[in-house]
């Protein structure tokens, strides 16, 4: 039996995977468009400026997709883990590297270089693998209950809540 926050995560990262799994087929559909998503245990909110239709087929495809096995479309290489772990690789190596005794200004900002770059070389890479702990694919027993069409400011966008 899983707990209240056990439940709770889980359908974080259920949401997580159909948002990056319906970022994925809008982006195929939508090339130009500029589009982002945030998760949460009810759903997900994505910013997209599409069709309503557009949407809805996109996140029923999106569904189907994972639960046939496309598992895949659950990692998204623009996903906020990626630039988290980014930022946080960055900024250890920068303190790391400007840290120490040495008040040379030179020195601190060579050795904070030499630590950062290679920050920013793998940061991809741990955040893409990251994502299989922020995500899960396993999404059969998830079901749409409402796709709320919104506007922020400028921005419009949709609100998809789960049963």
């Amino acid at each position: 039996m899983l707990t209240t926050l056990q439940t709770t995560l889980r359908r974080t990262r259920q949401h997580h995977a159909i948002e990056h799994a319906t970022l994925s087929i809008l982006a195929e559909r939508f090339p130009e468009r500029r589009m982002v998503g945030y998760s949460d245990p009810v759903g997900f909110t994505l910013l997209a400026d599409v069709p309503e239709e557009a949407a809805r087929r996109a996140l029923a495809d999106a569904m189907l997709r994972l639960q046939a096995g496309e598992t895949r479309l659950a990692i998204h290489p623009n996903c906020g883990t990626n630039l988290l772990t980014t930022g946080v690789l960055v900024t250890l190596a920068a303190l790391l590297g400007g840290a120490g005794a040495r008040k040379e200004i030179l020195s601190r900002f060579t050795r904070a270089l030499i630590l950062v770059l290679p920050a920013l070389v793998i940061s991809p890479g741990l955040g893409m693998r990251l994502q299989r702990y922020t995500t899960t694919a396993e999404v059969s027993d998830r079901w749409v209950k409402e796709v709320r069409p919104l506007q922020l400011g400028e921005m419009r966008g949709f609100r998809i809540i789960f049963a």
